[in-house]
């Protein structure tokens, strides 16, 4: 073989090499995330950092195999479609949302776009999935517990502190699809019990002062506050005016009770997220989210503010004070 032969047979099998070996290495696809978020991101740090701790679990690493887009309502909710169509305009692979008002905007403009829920109290009922075992459509993920439960956990709790109570207060964002399907639980296990329920609607941070005063108006005895994301945004309000009623109260979320609250029952927030990766990575594998069963919480977390429950005059009963995850002393 002469040697103009040779180099166009060593060019030739190049050519022909090249594409071969290429198709035997897989390309590494990037995958985009986008975070809608109701509150300031920060608000959110420590859930974040549990779902960017799953993903790690699982073998993904930030900016080598997923990036992400975060968008931030800041709690103004008229907000959130825009940012939910920002997302969408950006080709993300899929939509985290923390809550119920997030979840809707996002799946008000986008049913292809596959939707992570994390923490949503009640996703059937908020129109967000058909069932928990079955969603259909683009929702998935996790819910924070069944509400009903949740709700009637929380007054059992406070009816154990305060034995003598007979008129209860609500705490609630009537705003909030969720919150009036969970008032309306609240009122059924009050009626039950034979308690005296007193609403408390607060629609913006303005009415928490007019709410409590609703409250004392009302002699009420003892008060749920609801896990809206508002009332979460909230907390050192909801929380002052509590103690300057001398209101013992039990919250939604622990964040109230490290704030100065009396008690908090809730799921464990940075399991959900932690266990949201294991979604994503079902997502990016090809699993239809309406296939993808709900899951529900695994971990639940009782915090008790023993400084606050003295400076009430009150004393936990050992059978809650044995459950607590968390005292504060």
């Amino acid at each position: 073989m002469n040697f103009r032969r040779k180099l166009i047979f060593a060019l030739g099998a190049g050519v022909v090499a090249a594409p071969l070996a290429s198709l035997s290495q897989p390309q590494g696809k990037i995958w985009h995330i986008g975070f809608l978020w109701e509150n300031e991101q920060s608000f959110y740090l420590q859930f974040f950092d549990a779902f960017k701790a799953g993903m790690r679990e699982l073998g993904y690493t930030e900016g080598r195999d997923y990036t992400i887009e975060h968008r931030s309502a800041q709690m103004d909710f008229a907000r959130l479609p825009a940012l939910a169509a920002e997302l969408v305009a950006l080709k993300v692979d899929l939509i985290a949302s923390p809550g119920t008002p997030s979840a809707v905007a996002a799946r008000n403009v986008t049913r292809d776009i596959p939707i992570l829920i994390a923490a949503v109290t009640d996703p059937v009922g908020g129109g967000l999935a058909a069932t928990l075992r079955r969603p259909g459509g683009n929702v998935t993920g996790l819910a924070n517990g069944v509400a009903s439960e949740l709700y009637t956990k929380r007054l059992d709790l406070l009816r154990q502190i305060l034995p003598a109570m007979r008129r209860v207060g609500f705490l609630y964002n009537p705003d909030n699809a969720t919150n009036l399907l969970v008032l309306r639980q609240f009122e059924s296990d009050c009626a039950k019990l034979q308690f005296k329920s007193v609403r408390a609607p607060v629609h913006k941070a303005e009415e928490i002062v007019a709410a409590f005063n609703t409250l004392q108006r009302d002699r009420a005895q003892g008060l749920i506050v609801s896990g809206a994301s508002t009332n979460t945004a909230w907390r050192d309000s909801i929380v002052d005016q509590a103690a300057k009623h001398r209101l013992p109260a039990v919250y939604a979320a622990s964040r109230f009770a490290e704030s100065g609250g009396l008690l908090s029952y809730s799921s464990n927030y940075a399991d959900l997220y932690r266990r949201a990766a294991a979604y994503a990575d079902k997502l990016f594998k090809g699993a239809k989210p309406g296939d993808l069963p709900i899951e529900q919480p695994n971990e639940f977390e009782t915090v008790i503010n023993l400084k606050t429950a003295k400076a009430l005059g009150i004393t936990i009963p050992q059978s809650i004070l044995v459950q607590a995850t968390k005292v504060i002393e």
